[in-house]
């Protein structure tokens, strides 16, 4: 990442996804209201939420995977590399399904902790307590440098001297803030959203949103002719 003052180059960044994170954004606001006021709708996240009870933590991994590491990968084969796999392929894979799927679950984690510590009650106190866990706890201390270090490793061939340049504190301030500023400048409505639903339908719906923002980057990435579609967002969205 370039030098320069973090912040500014966060909210570049988060200026560079504003339209698919406002389609984002409308589209996660319309789920909740769809839920609460389109009694058609009811079937559909009544069977999400069946499925996030019968399976717990694996449904997390699972739709992490498919949103963040199938989709991106199935997308870079069909477009970019126009049906043709290349040696790169299975490592992106391997690297993408182990980042978000586990990422799914320490989410689900967060939504289980926040829950025993507010409450399971959708009313706006608690969904404000939990989006200023969320986004001004979490990520800041979490989950922004936690990606940041995986791209950072990954990106350094998985060096063991990668490493050491992830535990500074000029890591975090050039790699970290960035990509903390984009997260709360397109996530925290679609955080919200999140938490404005049941405890059940929580993971489902982040999940959703992952899968959304990680084809529209995908679409973003290919009409620049980038090299690989990456999913910019950390669950709760932290963008590169």
């Amino acid at each position: 990442m370039s030098s320069g003052n973090p912040f500014s180059i966060g909210f570049r960044a988060a200026r560079a996804n504003l339209l698919p994170g406002l389609i984002i954004q409308g589209m996660m606001i319309g789920l909740v209201l769809g839920y609460y006021f389109w009694p058609p709708s009811r079937g559909c996240f009544e069977y999400l939420a069946a499925a996030k009870g019968r399976w717990g933590y694996g449904f997390s991994f699972c739709s992490s995977v498919v949103a963040g590491a199938v989709l991106p990968i199935v997308f870079k084969i069909a477009v970019l590399e126009k049906g043709r796999v290349t040696r790169g392929d299975l490592p992106d894979f391997l690297f993408l399904a182990a980042f978000w799927g586990m990422e799914g679950m320490i989410v689900d984690g967060l939504y289980r902790f926040q829950g025993v510590m507010f409450g399971s009650h959708v009313d706006l106190p608690t969904v404000v307590k939990k989006v200023c866990v969320d986004m001004f706890l979490y990520n800041p201390l979490f989950a922004a440098p936690y990606t940041v270090a995986w791209y950072e490793v990954k990106n350094g061939g998985y060096r063991l001297s990668t490493i050491g340049r992830v535990f500074t504190g000029k890591f975090y301030r050039e790699q970290a803030i960035p990509a903390l500023c984009a997260t709360w400048a397109v996530w925290l409505p679609v955080v919200s959203a999140v938490y404005a639903l049941p405890p059940l339908l929580q993971i489902p719906l982040f999940a959703l949103a992952l899968t959304f923002w990680v084809l529209m980057l995908a679409y973003i990435t290919a009409r620049h002719r980038a090299p690989e579609p990456v999913p910019a967002p950390l669950p709760q969205g932290v963008g590169e």
